[in-house]
């Protein structure tokens, strides 16, 4: 995936994910949504891919201590079946290991087998069905892993918040 790169979605960026979102899904979140996550969200971590300047593809993550569940993860129609999808899966893994998460959730169309293919490959099981989850009464496949990569001893971020080794009891 050298064609790509992968980096923190920003503010400005809500468009253009808003864009891939309304033509990826039947019921697609809204511009202020993507907008709210960015500004407003605590928990919400985005990734966009970025290929010859233009974003591609995003994934988001809702972290809470330890647990990450993974909100929506799309690539442009135009790009699909080049594997970004799962380069920006493993890059969202990644970013959450980073963060401490410890397993990650999901949701995804029961339908939608390339999608279900594509997390079972990075070893996510299937662990429930949630019935008639999206608007249009299909049930959603929940499904998890726990097969986390090491975190980068390097990474850090603003919004990190570390443990103060001095005040803890």
């Amino acid at each position: 995936m050298n064609d790509i790169t992968i980096r923190r979605m920003t503010l400005e960026d809500a468009k253009d994910v808003w864009a891939i979102e309304s033509a990826t899904f039947p019921t697609p979140w809204s511009l202020r949504d993507f907008e709210h996550e960015m500004s407003a969200n605590p928990c919400a971590r985005y990734l966009v891919a970025i290929k010859q300047g233009a974003i591609i593809g995003f994934a988001g993550i809702h972290i809470i201590l330890d647990e990450g569940h993974i909100t929506n993860i799309a690539v442009t129609a135009a790009e699909r079946g080049n594997g970004y999808g799962k380069a920006l899966t493993r890059a969202l893994l990644q970013y959450a290991a980073n963060l401490g998460v410890q397993y990650v959730t999901l949701e995804v169309r029961e339908n939608n087998e390339t999608a279900k293919s594509l997390y079972r490959s990075l070893g996510f099981i299937k662990v429930g069905i949630r019935k008639k989850y999206y608007e249009n009464q299909t049930d959603a496949h929940i499904m998890v892993t726990d097969k986390m990569p090491p975190p980068d001893p390097e990474f850090t971020e603003a919004e990190t918040v570390f443990e103060d080794d001095q005040n803890s009891i």
